[in-house]
């Protein structure tokens, strides 16, 4: 294995085993009496010790550690102080505040991050934590003295150079296993801020994103999968985001992970991100024309124990009902087609629905035609076959080159078998359509009664 690789499979416990020289540091000056004072008292501690001299000098810990990413080069000794950062910031994120304390406010902290993988690793998840602590008034604490003075790191100089390496890494990964998802890890926090929103946007990273949802079988991949689909779900407040993602594939992919994927934290993400996108555009429609309405009727069957799940469900259930209402006549037909539930709605029978709309018909190859022949061969409910027989008629009737669509799409044959059909209705209206198909609409108009 070579050395990059090595320094790949490091984890955070094996790099805090090491024994590290503070001593020498000193000795050449690396180092203050008093760092090595504090790194004495913290070193080779308890994680309940090190969060009790956390609480009491906190600041004085996290200027030591920034001093040594910042003068110190040796690998082993950057990996130990990352490890420490990490431990302490996983163990209780809010110490995050620490770097923003007024007394470090002449550092620059962010500077250091920014190798080696472990080191790349460690530093992209430090930072995306502790670039994100706000103070009450919602500012960055001494955010305006680092805008102020030159020579310290901006916070947006941080994220953007933040974002810029995690595209890189979902382009094309510096490790096999692990750039991808320590990218998308870092992203599920960092896209919580508007200004990494719009940085990720720009750099193009939304469609670096969608190949990743898809359904999950190993335990690191579910993380994975829950990890995008929470990006997502950040992205889908953010407009410029919706629109891409309008354009992409990344609703039929939603629909199809939810259907299949039984881990309940990755199925809550999911349905609060179409309810989110429910509203936007097109989303609505092209959820009834995936077949969410039922999916979500499937997903409420199940046992979960998550009830904002189970109340995110209903909202979304509720949300596809109204907008369903809204639609035009021409989409509440098309759905309706779509969902198979046909029934003897006012628009079948209504000559201005078909005058006004024949030609919606053509959209998609002639998708609404092809659903309701398919129809005519797999359904056995008499109702929907007698409906199906009647709408083709009609579109024959009022569509100038309709004989010949339904010709080409090889209705005839189809409909022809089912004037023997046991139902009195399937049978007058499968009549019907064959008078239409030979005659023509001029000839058959007398048949409409």
């Amino acid at each position: 294995m070579d050395q990059h690789a090595t320094a790949a499979e490091l984890n955070t416990d094996q790099v805090l085993k090491r024994d590290i020289p503070w001593e020498t540091y000193m000795t050449t000056k690396l180092i203050t009496g008093t760092c090595l004072q504090l790194l004495r008292r913290y070193d080779n501690r308890s994680q309940t010790y090190r969060a009790a001299l956390l609480d009491d000098d906190g600041p004085a810990y996290v200027g030591v550690f920034v001093n040594i990413l910042r003068d110190i080069f040796k690998e082993e000794t950057v990996e130990y102080v990352l490890a420490l950062i990490d431990e302490m910031l996983t163990a209780n994120p809010k110490q995050a505040t620490l770097f923003h304390d007024q007394s470090l406010a002449d550092e620059d902290i962010y500077e250091p991050f920014l190798s080696n993988w472990f080191i790349q690793e460690k530093s992209c998840k430090i930072l995306s934590v502790v670039v994100r602590p706000k103070s009450k008034d919602g500012m960055i604490a001494n955010g305006e003295e680092l805008r102020s003075k030159n020579k310290l790191t901006t916070i947006d100089e941080v994220l953007n150079g933040l974002v810029e390496w995690l595209c890189a890494q979902l382009k094309k990964p510096s490790h096999p296993t692990h750039g991808i998802p320590t990218a998308v890890s870092c992203l599920a926090t960092l896209l919580k801020e508007p200004i990494v929103r719009s940085s990720f946007v720009k750099a193009d990273g939304v469609k670096l994103l969608i190949p990743l949802i898809s359904p999950a079988s190993t335990q690191q991949s579910i993380q994975l999968l829950y990890e995008t689909c929470l990006s997502i779900w950040l992205l889908s407040y953010y407009e410029p985001a919706v629109e891409y993602l309008a354009t992409s594939r990344t609703l039929p992919r939603l629909v199809e992970v939810v259907k299949s994927s039984t881990k309940e934290k990755v199925v809550r993400v999911i349905i609060l991100t179409l309810k989110n996108l429910l509203s936007k555009g097109t989303f609505g429609a092209q959820m009834v024309d995936l077949g969410l309405p039922q999916v979500v009727q499937s997903l409420k069957a199940q046992a979960w124990s998550d009830e904002d799940l189970l109340e995110a469900l209903n909202q979304l259930e509720e949300g596809m009902k109204d907008n369903i209402k809204k639609l035009s006549s021409f989409d509440k037909y098309k759905q309706e087609i779509l969902l198979g539930h046909l029934d003897w709605s006012p628009m079948h029978k209504d000559p201005i629905f078909w005058r006004e709309n024949h030609s919606n018909f053509e959209d998609n190859d002639f998708q609404i035609l092809r659903v309701l022949i398919t129809i005519l061969e797999t359904s056995s409910d008499p109702k929907a076959l007698a409906v199906a027989c009647y709408d083709l008629s009609q579109f024959i009737q009022y569509h100038p080159a309709g004989r010949i669509i339904v010709t080409d799409l090889k209705a005839k044959e189809r409909v022809m078998k089912l004037m023997n059909h046991e139902n009195v209705e399937v049978t007058k209206n499968a009549l019907l359509c064959i008078q239409r198909l030979f005659l023509g609409a001029k000839y058959a108009s007398f048949l409409q009664a």
